[in-house]
């Protein structure tokens, strides 16, 4: 391939396997999994045989296999090939259950996504921490937060979290080590309240409904609020319902987002009071709008014009369009 003519830069391999390049100049120091070339004797230069060996090196570590030990197996050579398929049956005859390939239960189920979920997911189920932040501090720079959550970091949560589901007591340590990283990107990506910006709205509350533990995606949610200078309160896990009511009295919100993740956790009544809070002197009372977010509102009834946002994108946009009508009737 003319993509080989003079090897492949260490970025350039990087990009291929979904692994950070950091992650390769550490395999090549420690397990001696290099280039077998160096243009002017310092820059790597990686050859197709050198990429077979990452190849195998990155399937055996994403399998559980530790780095040291899959570093010696990778070098070592390919695996024996596979035996030649067997003769079809005669006519009549039941066809045989496929074979199971080895490793092959390791995967994640991440079906048609971008290149990076793959190189995200391998980089977790490795347990590379590094590397997972690098990953998703270049998708949130190159892709901006919206699409890095929609078709980046989701993806691969709800992968991960299927194969842990799947898998017994299996992957626990993976769901949880990209769990913490993904909301530290993500409060990176919030960066610090914004101070001075639209003075005078009032916040959006953000909420999960009491028993949902799951806060990741208001995490996100936050964050995008806080790129378009909108104030928010973030209030986290399972809110007992007497605290969120006392929330929205002292706060008085442009907006209250209650996330549910599975149906058990969905609370119409708890969404139906809220909505009916009032404050404000008479003549001038106020009461906010309420976003049911979340899969585990699918199927319920709402009272109409209740705002039931579709993901991240589209509860942006209802908020700013909420805030922004705030704004208007305060000017």
């Amino acid at each position: 391939m003319t993509e080989f003519a003079h090897g492949l830069t260490t970025g350039a391999v990087a990009r291929r396997l979904g692994v950070a390049p950091t992650t390769l100049r550490s395999w090549d120091r420690r397990y001696g999994i290099g280039p077998a070339a160096r243009e002017d004797g310092r820059h790597r230069r990686w050859t197709p045989e050198d990429v077979a060996v990452l190849h195998e090196m990155c399937r055996l570590t994403s399998s559980g296999i530790p780095p040291a030990e899959a570093a010696r197996a990778a070098l070592a050579g390919p695996a024996p090939a596979p035996p030649a398929p067997p003769a079809p049956p005669a006519e009549g005859e039941p066809l045989p259950r496929p074979a199971r390939r080895p490793g092959s239960g390791n995967g994640l189920p991440l079906g048609a996504v971008r290149q990076e979920c793959r190189g995200l997911g391998r980089a977790a189920v490795r347990l590379d921490a590094w590397a997972v932040d690098d990953m998703l501090a270049s998708v949130i720079a190159q892709y901006g937060l919206v699409t890095a959550w929609e078709e980046v970091m989701a993806p691969t949560l709800h992968a991960v979290g299927r194969k842990w589901e799947t898998s017994g007591d299996r992957y626990v340590e993976v769901e949880h080590l990209l769990s913490w990283h993904v909301s530290s990107a993500l409060r990176r990506a919030a960066g610090p309240p914004p101070s001075g910006s639209r003075a005078g709205v009032p916040p959006v509350l953000l909420a999960c409904v009491p028993g949902e533990q799951h806060t990741l995606a208001l995490e996100a949610l936050a964050a995008g609020l806080a790129e378009l200078g909108l104030p928010t309160l973030m209030f986290g896990p399972a809110v007992p319902p007497e605290a969120l009511d006392q929330a929205v009295r002292r706060t008085g919100p442009a907006a209250v987002v209650l996330w549910s993740q599975a149906r058990s956790t969905a609370n119409p009544p708890l969404a139906r009071h809220v909505a009916d809070t009032v404050w404000g002197v008479r003549g001038a009372r106020a009461r906010p709008a309420v976003l049911p977010a979340g899969p585990g509102w699918a199927g319920q009834s709402f009272a109409p014009g209740t705002l039931r946002p579709g993901g991240l994108r589209d509860a942006l946009a209802l908020l700013r369009g909420l805030c922004d009508a705030v704004a208007a009737g305060q000017s």
